[in-house]
């Protein structure tokens, strides 16, 4: 899906599908975590059954009110263990699919609110292990 050119800016997502995440001109095949102020490249496991607390620890350091999950293509709830300490932080978790996620972190930083995005492919990573 393309987005509409908003002039919000800070990082904001341009487009999202199978091919990947576009975010200022470029399209990211890998998990990343997104604020309006930083991207990161190459976060997440590869699949949102392998999430687990150490993966929230880098949203954690960015201080955001609300972290969005993005768990690729169909939500996937992680187990409660592996975020309830972020409730506890009195930080904002939603969890949704990925094209839900970005639809609602560009809403939230155009808002002006302090989102972070975590964000896995659309399509799992397929490696190319013999």
């Amino acid at each position: 899906m393309r987005f509409a050119e908003a002039d919000s800016g800070g990082y904001r997502i341009e487009a999202y599908g199978r091919e990947g995440i576009r975010v200022a001109g470029r399209t990211l095949t890998s998990g990343l975590i997104l604020t309006p102020e930083r991207l990161i490249e190459g976060w997440g496991p590869d699949d949102p059954a392998g999430l687990d607390a150490g993966h929230l620890g880098p949203l954690i350091d960015l201080r955001p009110e609300l972290i969005v999950l993005g768990t690729g293509a169909v939500q996937v709830f992680p187990d409660p263990s592996v975020y309830l300490w972020v409730l506890e932080l009195r930080i904002g978790f939603e969890i949704m699919d990925t094209g839900a996620a970005c639809r609602t972190y560009n809403i939230l930083m155009a808002e002006g609110r302090r989102v972070a995005a975590a964000l896995l492919p659309l399509t799992p990573i397929v490696s190319a292990k013999p």
